[in-house]
Protein backbone atom coordinates (compact mmCIF):
# COMPACT_ATOMS: atom_id res chain seq x y z
CA UNK A 1 0.00 0.00 0.00
CA UNK A 2 1.13 3.40 -1.11
CA UNK A 3 1.73 5.73 1.94
CA UNK A 4 0.09 9.11 2.23
CA UNK A 5 2.26 12.35 2.08
CA UNK A 6 1.90 12.71 6.08
CA UNK A 7 2.93 9.26 6.13
CA UNK A 8 5.56 9.05 4.34
CA UNK A 9 6.80 12.24 5.89
CA UNK A 10 6.94 10.93 9.23
CA UNK A 11 8.37 7.69 8.41
CA UNK A 12 11.37 9.98 6.63
CA UNK A 13 11.15 12.24 9.75
CA UNK A 14 12.47 8.94 11.89
CA UNK A 15 15.88 8.40 12.94
CA UNK A 16 16.82 5.56 10.12
CA UNK A 17 19.91 5.44 8.89
CA UNK A 18 19.65 6.12 5.16
CA UNK A 19 20.82 5.07 1.73
CA UNK A 20 22.49 7.97 -0.08
CA UNK A 21 23.12 7.07 -3.65
CA UNK A 22 24.65 9.36 -6.25
CA UNK A 23 26.05 8.99 -10.07
CA UNK A 24 29.31 9.24 -9.24
CA UNK A 25 30.12 8.32 -12.95
CA UNK A 26 28.35 7.57 -16.22
CA UNK A 27 29.88 3.84 -16.69
CA UNK A 28 29.37 3.09 -12.94
CA UNK A 29 25.87 1.96 -11.01
CA UNK A 30 25.49 4.78 -8.20
CA UNK A 31 27.17 4.86 -5.33
CA UNK A 32 25.54 3.81 -2.29
CA UNK A 33 26.33 4.41 1.33
CA UNK A 34 24.94 4.13 4.45
CA UNK A 35 24.44 7.63 6.52
CA UNK A 36 22.95 9.20 8.54
CA UNK A 37 20.16 12.48 8.00
CA UNK A 38 17.84 14.84 9.46
CA UNK A 39 14.09 15.87 8.27
CA UNK A 40 11.55 17.73 9.14
CA UNK A 41 8.06 16.92 7.38
CA UNK A 42 7.71 19.08 4.34
CA UNK A 43 11.16 20.57 4.54
CA UNK A 44 14.93 20.18 3.60
CA UNK A 45 16.44 16.71 3.91
CA UNK A 46 20.32 17.20 5.22
CA UNK A 47 23.23 15.47 5.58
CA UNK A 48 26.85 15.95 6.85
CA UNK A 49 29.99 14.56 5.49
CA UNK A 50 33.71 15.00 5.01
CA UNK A 51 33.89 18.14 2.41
CA UNK A 52 36.25 15.85 0.07
CA UNK A 53 34.84 12.42 0.51
CA UNK A 54 33.89 10.58 -2.53
CA UNK A 55 29.58 11.49 -1.95
CA UNK A 56 30.50 14.92 -1.84
CA UNK A 57 32.62 15.47 -4.54
CA UNK A 58 29.80 13.02 -6.45
CA UNK A 59 26.78 15.30 -5.56
CA UNK A 60 28.56 18.39 -6.14
CA UNK A 61 29.10 16.92 -9.85
CA UNK A 62 25.68 15.60 -9.96
CA UNK A 63 23.58 18.38 -7.93
CA UNK A 64 21.25 15.86 -6.46
CA UNK A 65 21.04 12.98 -4.75
CA UNK A 66 18.51 9.99 -3.71
CA UNK A 67 18.02 8.59 -0.11
CA UNK A 68 16.29 5.61 0.92
CA UNK A 69 15.08 4.13 4.40
CA UNK A 70 13.47 0.90 5.74
CA UNK A 71 12.23 -0.84 8.75
CA UNK A 72 11.16 -4.46 8.44
CA UNK A 73 9.34 -4.30 12.30
CA UNK A 74 6.45 -4.09 12.88
CA UNK A 75 5.43 -3.73 9.45
CA UNK A 76 7.89 -3.59 6.00
CA UNK A 77 8.02 -0.16 5.00
CA UNK A 78 10.35 2.09 2.92
CA UNK A 79 10.56 6.04 1.83
CA UNK A 80 13.09 7.15 -0.79
CA UNK A 81 13.45 10.20 -1.62
CA UNK A 82 15.54 12.65 -4.73
CA UNK A 83 15.56 16.05 -5.37
CA UNK A 84 18.48 18.79 -6.30
CA UNK A 85 20.93 20.07 -3.60
CA UNK A 86 19.42 22.87 -2.37
CA UNK A 87 22.28 24.43 -0.45
CA UNK A 88 25.74 23.38 0.90
CA UNK A 89 27.42 25.26 3.94
CA UNK A 90 30.21 24.42 6.41
CA UNK A 91 29.40 22.19 9.45
CA UNK A 92 28.41 23.98 12.70
CA UNK A 93 28.81 23.03 16.42
CA UNK A 94 25.07 22.87 16.96
CA UNK A 95 24.64 20.46 13.87
CA UNK A 96 26.82 18.15 14.19
CA UNK A 97 25.02 18.48 18.03
CA UNK A 98 21.45 17.63 16.21
CA UNK A 99 22.91 14.84 14.43
CA UNK A 100 24.32 12.93 16.83
CA UNK A 101 21.40 13.51 19.10
CA UNK A 102 19.30 11.98 16.73
CA UNK A 103 20.86 8.02 16.89
CA UNK A 104 22.67 7.97 19.60
CA UNK A 105 21.94 7.58 23.87
CA UNK A 106 21.77 11.37 25.63
CA UNK A 107 24.65 10.37 27.78
CA UNK A 108 26.53 9.36 24.39
CA UNK A 109 25.98 12.96 22.49
CA UNK A 110 29.07 15.31 23.81
CA UNK A 111 31.29 12.44 23.55
CA UNK A 112 30.64 11.55 19.48
CA UNK A 113 30.52 15.27 19.04
CA UNK A 114 34.17 15.62 20.77
CA UNK A 115 35.74 12.87 18.45
CA UNK A 116 33.78 14.61 16.08
CA UNK A 117 35.81 17.29 15.73
CA UNK A 118 38.58 16.13 16.71
CA UNK A 119 39.44 13.22 15.01
CA UNK A 120 36.80 12.84 11.92
CA UNK A 121 37.89 16.54 10.69
CA UNK A 122 35.86 19.31 8.90
CA UNK A 123 32.75 18.36 7.69
CA UNK A 124 30.21 19.72 5.33
CA UNK A 125 26.02 20.48 5.56
CA UNK A 126 24.42 19.08 2.24
CA UNK A 127 20.74 20.28 1.63
CA UNK A 128 18.14 18.01 -0.70
CA UNK A 129 14.46 19.17 -1.25
CA UNK A 130 12.67 15.68 -1.60
CA UNK A 131 11.33 16.31 -5.23
CA UNK A 132 10.19 12.85 -6.02
CA UNK A 133 9.03 10.21 -3.73
CA UNK A 134 8.63 6.56 -3.57
CA UNK A 135 7.10 4.55 -0.61
CA UNK A 136 4.91 1.57 0.42
CA UNK A 137 3.97 -0.53 3.25
CA UNK A 138 3.97 -4.12 2.37
CA UNK A 139 2.10 -5.22 5.65
CA UNK A 140 3.09 -8.00 8.28
CA UNK A 141 4.65 -11.19 7.08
Amino acid sequence: MTLSVQEREQFLAEPHIGALSVVERPDRAPLTVPIWYQYTPGGELWVRTGPDSRKARAIRSAGRFSLMVQRVEPTVRYVSVEGPVTRTAPDSREQAWEMAARYLPQDKVAGFVEYDRTRLGEHLVICMQPEHWVSADLGAF
